[in-house]
């Protein structure tokens, strides 16, 4: 039982690793789709921007499940290679799962939803990210190793987790302004209260659907969330996808 338990909770953290890695890159650095790209009714930014964040808080606590389990179970697991390898086989699933599940069965993105050849680009990142992860994985459980992996191979798994969310969270490099989505039903004149309490100077708006940029004080941004804010960037929530996003 506590060796199936540790197992999940390595392919757990794998699997979170694997959609941080998704985000960051894909959603973030590269800005090829967002979560719910392809999905009929959800084209304004504020609620694609917004899935995007739900994704991070989910994957969040995938990580604290995983993170969780293998340090209860650091005593009794094995090896730092079969460590490794479960890691790569839950990065690997990721991949694959978000492939079949998203790209083809549901179709809610597709890795590069404005390409002319998306199916190309669907099966080579599946291939390189999903399938071939899945099986080197497999090649070092295999290889195995003596009980007792110990602490540190799960530290040095948390902190490259929680260093790639983190990550996620800082705004684009050299970015002065902060993205903020406001809650529906919130009026122009409302937002632009609340924006002159916070000394925040407006650079663009689309208030129909309460997406703003502004220039404001980083010390203000929390307080967002108390007058209708939904999700600010760079305000330490798992809200980084929405930090890159171009207006």
């Amino acid at each position: 039982m506590q060796d199936r338990m540790w197992t999940a909770s390595a392919l757990a953290l794998g699997f979170a690793l694997g959609g941080f890695f998704d985000g960051v890159l894909l959603h973030q650095i590269l800005q090829w789709h967002h979560l719910l790209s392809l999905v009929p009714g959800i084209t304004d930014l504020r609620q694609q921007i917004l899935w995007d964040g739900y994704f991070h808080a989910v994957m969040y606590l995938v990580a604290l499940f995983g993170l969780i389990g293998l340090w209860r179970g650091r005593n009794q697991g094995a090896s730092g290679t079969v460590l490794a390898g479960r890691l790569l086989v839950g990065f690997g699933l990721w991949h694959t799962t978000d492939a079949v599940l998203s790209h083809w069965l549901l179709g809610i993105h597709r890795i590069r939803v404005d390409s002319a050849f998306p199916l190309l680009w669907d099966i080579g990142w599946l291939i390189f990210f999903g399938l071939l992860p899945l099986a080197f994985g497999w090649l070092l459980t295999r290889r195995g190793g003596g009980p007792g992996g110990g602490r540190w191979p799960v530290l040095l798994a948390g902190i490259l987790a929680f260093g790639l969310g983190a990550w996620a969270l800082r705004p684009p490099e050299g970015m002065p302004l902060t993205a903020v989505v406001f809650r529906a039903g919130l009026g122009e004149d409302q937002i632009a209260a609340v924006l002159e309490q916070a000394g925040a100077r407006l650079v663009w708006a689309d208030l129909t659907t309460g997406v703003v940029l502004v220039d404001m004080d980083l010390r203000h941004r929390l307080g967002l969330y108390r007058q209708g804010a939904l999700l600010v960037g760079g305000s330490l929530l798992p809200a980084g996808c929405f930090a890159w996003s171009r207006a």
